[in-house]
């Protein structure tokens, strides 16, 4: 009988300590980790969807609206779908229905733990082509999701582009290094105004708590959070002006540059070859970006990169001339065919001379030789500093962040470049505006704009405030005399000189100076900066055509003409 017992005795015991140690792992589940297995349960049936705020919108001066957002489907990604047994299926059909390779759709979730309980964007501004494919394929598609949400749209398409820039999605190492409230999916501002006013259109996030299924599907909404839409923006930009200088370019390569001369807003600016920025709203298929790559440089805003000024600068040594009084405004110097600097031959345009001249009559016809003498006379130092003074060799106030800075070279700078010391050529070069001598066509207004507006530097900008004077204006403190006598020679040049082509019915009197500078072994540059009406200047227009072959007369003043007519004729 003890025998028959000890086997039930044994099972008993060993049943017991089952037991116990079951009851003591559950007593350590519940009391010990239990709020920590709540959590965890919680957190897989509670779920938040982030919503992304929508951005706020980019007018121009008259308040129409150059950049605002629509809503466009988009396609989300549960992180868990990559842990389905059907996986395969689903990356290869959404592959297929978005034109977006395998691996870009998984590289998206490689950043991403696989129990997140956030969606991730695979892809935005989807057509309702795609939309309906992916309704369609719905069984095939696990953890695939659909939403609505804003994107961004340009009406005027590559109108102003480079000025308005464009939106893109944010990448983990922009994310790395901005911080901050950014997190992956976010849609930041790219160039131009989008990322200048970055902080003040983007908004903030809202977002919905949901609870979801073992299948990650939306069982019911249990809370929400509204999203806080951006700020408006107002720019200076006149967007029917910056029509009229995309037209005056047409398909030439250049920029055309139109500012106010009392303020420094920006009116215009305008870059070629461009791009519509709308694509980025969407999906750049490998076909799209290749026909952009195939363009000489679309994202390059020429309006803010340097080239030779050419004769556009010889302001600056006619300032410096005056204004150091060695060259006084009643001057008068021979030229000749070419000017002797150091045993190199400089070159007068004609190849022959204007004679015995004055400044009014040197910047009608564009004289090197007397624009030479005065550089040489003044010497690299002078005129280096009034370069300098004018704006040149330094970035300007314009508040976008891919502006060059242009070149004003010195003593220091040819030593450390080429070990080698300044020399009388290099002065007499950069009299000419070329050697080594770079400015931007933004640059080139900020000059205009001091004869223009009595003698001050102003600050451009394209930010529009209600205190025009927001941006105070630096005065050159130039002699009436010195002012008076370039004014009278800008002046000359349209009516007597090479700025001929402005001195038309069509627009107010207007002063200017053309330009065309040496590019070899491509074609030159040709250039034309000027401003009306004469004695009340409203707007400065400088036009630049790059590697156009044909003078600043010719090509460049045509083209401000174009945009001062639009400015000065329409209702």
């Amino acid at each position: 009988m003890g025998q028959q017992l000890r086997p039930a005795v044994l099972f008993l015991l060993v049943t017991a300590l089952l037991l116990g140690a079951m009851g003591a792992r559950l007593g350590h589940l519940q009391l010990v980790q239990g709020e920590r297995n709540r959590q965890l349960a919680e957190e897989n049936r509670i779920r938040i969807l982030p919503k992304p705020p929508v951005r706020g919108n980019i007018l121009d001066r008259n308040g129409n609206i150059i950049a605002d957002s629509r809503l466009s489907y988009s396609a989300f990604l549960w992180p868990l779908a990559k842990a389905e047994p059907n996986w395969e299926t689903t990356v290869n059909r959404l592959s297929e229905i978005l034109n977006i390779s395998v691996e870009e759709i998984t590289s998206r979730l490689d950043d991403v733990p696989v129990d997140s309980p956030q969606l991730v964007r695979i892809a935005r501004g989807l057509t309702p082509e795609q939309v309906t494919a992916i309704e369609e394929y719905n069984y095939e598609l696990s953890g695939v999701e659909l939403d609505i949400e804003p994107v961004r749209d340009y009406p005027y398409g590559s109108t102003a582009a480079h000025l308005l820039g464009y939106t893109g999605e944010i990448t983990q190492e922009e994310l790395d290094n901005r911080g901050g409230d950014y997190r992956l999916g976010d849609i930041i501002g790219r160039m131009g105004a989008e990322a200048a006013f970055e902080q003040r259109l983007r908004g903030e996030w809202g977002g919905q708590q949901v609870e979801v299924n073992g299948a990650g599907r939306i069982i019911r909404i249990l809370g929400e959070q509204e999203a806080k839409a951006g700020r408006n923006v107002t720019l200076t930009l006149d967007i029917e002006l910056q029509e009229a200088a995309e037209e005056a370019l047409g398909n030439r390569v250049g920029a055309i540059v139109a500012l106010d001369p009392n303020n420094g807003e920006v009116l215009a600016m305008a870059s070629r070859p461009t791009f519509d920025p709308n694509i980025f709203s969407g999906n750049i298929t490998s076909e799209v970006w290749q026909e952009l790559q195939g363009k000489d440089n679309p994202f390059v805003n020429r309006a803010l990169r340097g080239f030779p000024p050419a004769s556009t600068f010889k302001i600056v040594p006619a300032t410096a001339g005056m204004e150091s009084g060695q060259y006084p405004p009643n001057t008068v110097l021979n030229t000749s065919a070419f000017l002797n600097v150091s045993g190199v031959r400089v070159g007068e345009w004609n190849r022959a001379g204007f004679g015995r001249i004055g400044y009014r009559g040197a910047l009608a016809w564009s004289s090197n030789t007397f624009f030479g003498q005065v550089g040489r006379g003044v010497g690299g130092e002078t005129l280096i500093d009034w370069a300098k003074r004018y704006g040149f060799g330094q970035k300007t106030t314009l508040e976008l962040p891919e502006e060059a800075s242009g070149l004003i070279a010195d003593e220091e700078w040819k030593q450390q470049r080429f070990n080698t010391s300044w020399s009388e050529g290099d002065t007499v070069n950069m009299s000419l505006g070329q050697g080594l001598t770079l400015a931007t066509p933004l640059q080139v207004a900020v000059m205009f704009a001091v004869p223009a507006n009595g003698g001050y530097r102003v600050n451009p900008h394209f930010l529009k405030t209600d205190d025009n004077q927001s941006l105070e204006k630096v005065s050159l403190n130039l002699q009436n005399s010195t002012l008076n006598t370039l004014r009278e020679g800008l002046r000359e040049v349209v009516t007597n000189g090479t700025g001929s082509a402005v001195n038309v019915s069509t627009i107010p009197q207007a002063a200017g100076k053309t330009g065309t500078a040496e590019a070899r072994p491509r074609a030159s540059h040709a250039w034309f900066g000027g401003y009306a009406p004469n004695d009340n200047p409203e707007i400065v227009v400088v036009a630049f055509a790059e590697h156009s072959g044909g003078g600043g007369g010719a090509v460049a003043a045509p083209m401000a003409r174009q945009v001062m007519e639009a400015y000065f004729n329409r209702d």
